[in-house]
C-alpha cells in the first residue's frame, strides 16, 4: 500500500490550561494535527503510534477522514499537560503524565510513503537505531526537532527544554525539519529565526521550517522565505507548528516550497481560531490564501 504522507508519534491526551480562562482535554498530539490536516486537503495518508488498548477509540476522528492507523498497543496512553501562564503563546509549562514508550523498526510496517514525517510529543519516542533504520529502508523522512529538545524528567515528569548533541547527526538523516523558535534558541542560541534556521540548514538538511507567533520561517536549500499568519485569534494555538508543516509537506507533494509556506500559512491561521485540528477542506485553505492575497 502507497501513502503520500506517513506521520509516526504518539497520540496523547492534551491537558490545556490558561492563566485568564478556562482549559480543556481533549485526543492530541503532534500526529492528530498533522495527519488531519494532509487527510482534509486530499492526500492519502497514514499513521503509525503507540497507544494503550482502550484508548483506541481517540483515532476514530482520523479513520473518518481516512487516516490509515497502525497501532503498536503499549501499558499507557501518553498524556501532556500543558499550561499557559501568560498572554505569550510561545510560553508554555508541560509535564508528559503518561507515556507509551518508543518505537522500534518492528513497528513501522510493511508500506511505502511518498514522506515519513516523525512527529513526536517528547524525547521518549524516536531512537537513532529507529530513525536509522527508516533511513536504511529507502524512506524520505523529515522530523519535529520538538521530539529531541523536549525532555522529560524520569520523576517528577517535567517537561523541560535542553540541547541534544545527536542533533546534527539527526538533521543530516532528514530530507525537511521543523521546529519552532523557542527550540531554535535551545539547539543553536539565537531566538531570531532566520539565523537559527541557517546553522541548522548548515548541518546538512536542504528545507528548514521554523515557527514564531508571527508566522513560519523556511530556508529551502539557502533561500529564505518568510510568511505571516493571519489568525484572528489564538484559542487554537496548541498544535500550530505540526499544523503548519503538515500543510507544507502536503503542498510540496506536487508544488514548490513557495507556494506550499504560502499555503502552510494561510491554513494555520484558519487552524489557531478553533480548538482542535483542523477541520476545513481544501478550498477553506485556499480561500484564505486568496484572502491573505498569498495567490
Amino acid at each position: 500500500m502507497h501513502y503520500d504522507i506517513t506521520f509516526v508519534g504518539h497520540m496523547c491526551y492534551d491537558e490545556v490550561t490558561y492563566y485568564d480562562k478556562p482549559g480543556y482535554i481533549a485526543p492530541g498530539s503532534a500526529v492528530l494535527c498533522g495527519a488531519a490536516v494532509a487527510a482534509r486537503v486530499g492526500k492519502k495518508v497514514a499513521l503509525v503510534t503507540r497507544l494503550a488498548k482502550k484508548d483506541e477509540h481517540i483515532l476514530d476522528a482520523l479513520k473518518e477522514v481516512g487516516v490509515q492507523c497502525f497501532v503498536t498497543y503499549s501499558d499507557e496512553t501518553s498524556w501532556m499537560y500543558v499550561g499557559h501562564p501568560g498572554d505569550n503563546v510561545d510560553e508554555r509549562e508541560m509535564i508528559l503524565k503518561h507515556n507509551a514508550g518508543e518505537f522500534r523498526i518492528d513497528d513501522f510496517p510493511a508500506i511505502t510513503s511518498t514522506f515519513v514525517h516523525l512527529a513526536g510529543i517528547s524525547s521518549s519516542e524516536f531512537t537513532m537505531e529507529f530513525m536509522r533504520g527508516l533511513k536504511e529502508k529507502g524512506y524520505n523522512i523529515s522530523v519535529d526537532l520538538q521530539s529531541f529538545v523536549r525532555q522529560a524528567d524520569p520523576v517528577t515528569r517535567m517537561v523541560s527544554y535542553s540541547d541534544d548533541s545527536r542533533k546534527k547527526e539527526i538533521v543530516t538523516l532528514m530530507s525537511k525539519v521543523k521546529l519552532d523558535v523557542v527550540e531554535g534558541e535551545i539547539l543553536t542560541g539565537s531566538n531570531d529565526i532566520e539565523t537559527a534556521a541557517k546553522e541548522i540548514a548548515s548541518w546538512g538538511c536542504p528545507e528548514v521550517l521554523i515557527t514564531k507567533g508571527e508566522g513560519v520561517l523556511g530556508v529551502i536549500n539557502g533561500e529564505v522565505k518568510f510568511e505571516k499568519f493571519s489568525n484572528r485569534s489564538v484559542v487554537g494555538r496548541t498544535g500550530r507548528g505540526d499544523t503548519t508543516f503538515a500543510a507544507y509537506l502536503s503542498g510540496r507533494l506536487d508544488r514548490d516550497a513557495g507556494w506550499s509556506l504560502k499555503f502552510a500559512a494561510s491554513l494555520v491561521s484558519l487552524k489557531m481560531e478553533k480548538i482542535g485540528p483542523y477541520t476545513g477542506n481544501l478550498e477553506d485553505a485556499l480561500d484564505r490564501m486568496r484572502e491573505d492575497g498569498r495567490v
